[in-house]
């Protein structure tokens, strides 16, 4: 795999998942250790935001010290007594704002692709370097909004929201043959057993997250079946952990380690 890599021009695509994507973050860091640029890099919601700061230069140790620092709650999170969401982006857009500033999506050290949910027809929107006068900021508030929970974003007076919706693994837009994707949802994000709480509460929302990864992971087999690219496919598992536990940052962030 690694030798393919550094031969050949590659597609790098990074999914969606909540506080599981950064196991994104053990991928890049092997990536680095062999000298492995993308040519392209395309993300979805947490996937999203993490292939933008790639893209404008980060290296994965300045990521990794942004999500220590942010990890906490509090830090992020302004819930929201109106509207059609939980979580206000009051703060999450302060956030963006300093780490993206006014740079635009053209305005990248790699070409950044960034997907998106079109609120009102369901349709797919791709941000890219076409998109010259839209904000990477606020492409990166538009792929994360999951409906219900953060407010859905709007660019040039249409509504979006996130892109796992449509494409969580962006495999569809990748411009290479080649293509390196890392997907936190895939196969490796199922436990074996069902949950056997002793609440039925806890049973109910672990079976409720369950089936929002079978539903990702059927839509990004499906893809990949279809595609006929050559597709290097990373699956870390993430099995123990759920997609809202950023603090657990440390082990979600390993899973992604030596896998390449």
């Amino acid at each position: 795999m690694i030798e393919t890599l550094q031969k050949r021009p590659f597609s790098l695509v990074l999914s969606g998942g909540g506080a599981l994507g950064i196991a994104h973050l053990g991928v890049l860091h092997d990536m680095e250790a062999h000298a492995l640029t993308p040519s392209e890099i395309i993300g979805t919601s947490m996937g999203g935001i993490i292939s933008a700061l790639i893209a404008i230069g980060l290296k994965e140790r300045e990521i990794y010290q942004h999500i220590q620092r942010f990890v906490k709650v509090s830090n992020w999170i302004k819930f929201s007594f109106s509207g059609n969401a939980i979580v206000e982006n009051d703060k999450i857009a302060q956030i963006f704002e300093q780490l993206f500033g006014n740079r635009t999506m053209n305005e990248t050290k790699i070409p950044l692709k960034i997907i998106a949910t079109h609120l009102k027809s369901g349709d797919k929107r791709v941000f890219s370097a076409k998109d010259s006068h839209i904000l990477i900021k606020d492409a990166v508030l538009a792929t994360m909004a999951i409906p219900g929970v953060f407010e859905e974003h709007t660019i040039d007076e249409e509504v979006y929201a996130d892109g796992f919706l449509c494409e969580n693994l962006g495999l569809l837009e990748a411009e290479h043959h080649t293509v390196l994707a890392v997907d936190v949802l895939g196969r490796g994000s199922f436990e074996a057993e069902l949950p056997n709480n002793f609440f039925k509460t806890q049973n109910v929302l672990e079976m409720f997250e369950r089936s929002m990864r079978l539903l990702i992971y059927n839509q990004s087999r499906t893809a990949l079946s279809l595609s006929k690219k050559n597709i290097m496919l990373i699956e870390p598992d993430t099995s123990e952990f759920s997609t809202y536990q950023f603090h657990k940052y440390e082990r979600i962030r390993q899973q992604g380690l030596g896998l390449l």
